[in-house]
């Protein structure tokens, strides 16, 4: 039977202010990107994400990105390597910390917005992100976009590494994501957003843009947990993945790793 993981960003609340539907969406993945304070996410609101997913069996990972509240962590940013590292290391211990408290732990990392756009084109700063992510947690695996500097670092670094597919996201015929400011880069039909998922998983293709079909593997997809009707979206996407035959799973298990 095929295997694959489904992942969102959760706990990218602050304070008063609610984003997504964490709980709502914890029913549907298997693999929880969990905010670190940086570019989202409050201890209370991290927390309490946490131990939702701990709940329900979900795997937790790091979103980490850059310090960044303001601007949700999309906006690039030119960070001093010595600055970075540490910002990463001590964004994964914070939410190993929290993890611990609720009788979990972080088997993964995924670098959030700007810092995973960078980390995949810009062979400096994916250097850093796997030097801090091995720094802090050398059994932790990294998750990219394949065939980038960012997977490239993690391996050389010594990392396990994971790739990933975005449900809600255009590819061009590159097999890259088209930018977010250019019409049609995100997609927000369920039915065809899940018919899409359901032959990369199956196929390992997906539709270009213009129409062509791309070679796209994924260890998991991403449904993005901010997105107008994210859940339903997830929803559609797991149920259409069930109906072909896949099944979900996460693809770093707490039980794996030290």
């Amino acid at each position: 039977m095929t295997t694959v993981d489904l992942n969102s960003d959760l706990g990218e609340g602050f304070g008063a202010w609610a984003l997504g539907d964490d709980e709502a969406m914890l029913e549907v993945v298997s693999s929880a990107n969990v905010a670190c304070g940086f570019h989202a996410g409050d201890p209370a609101t991290i927390r309490r994400t946490v131990r939702l997913a701990a709940t329900r069996g979900v795997t937790v990972g790091a979103h980490v990105g850059y310090r960044d509240l303001v601007g949700f962590g999309r906006r690039a940013m030119d960070v001093p390597s010595v600055e970075l590292q540490a910002d990463v290391v001590y964004q994964v211990g914070a939410l190993q910390a929290l993890a611990a408290a609720e009788g979990t732990r972080v088997t993964y990392v995924k670098p959030h917005g700007a810092l995973y756009n960078t980390a995949a084109v810009d062979e400096r700063v994916a250097a850093d992100v796997a030097a801090a992510v091995a720094a802090a947690d050398p059994s932790l695996v990294l998750l990219g976009l394949p065939g980038t500097p960012a997977l490239a670092a993690a391996e050389a670094a010594g990392l396990r590494t994971a790739v990933e597919a975005f449900a809600d996201r255009a590819y061009t015929p590159a097999g890259t994501l088209v930018p977010r400011g250019e019409p049609g880069a995100v997609l927000h039909d369920p039915d065809v957003v899940a018919r899409r998922m359901l032959r990369l998983v199956t196929e390992g293709v997906v539709e270009a843009v213009d129409g062509t079909d791309v070679a796209v593997r994924a260890d998991s997809v991403c449904v993005h947990g901010d997105s107008p009707g994210a859940v339903a979206m997830a929803r559609r996407v797991r149920e259409v993945l069930d109906a072909g035959g896949v099944r979900l799973a996460p693809f770093a298990p707490a039980a794996a790793g030290r």
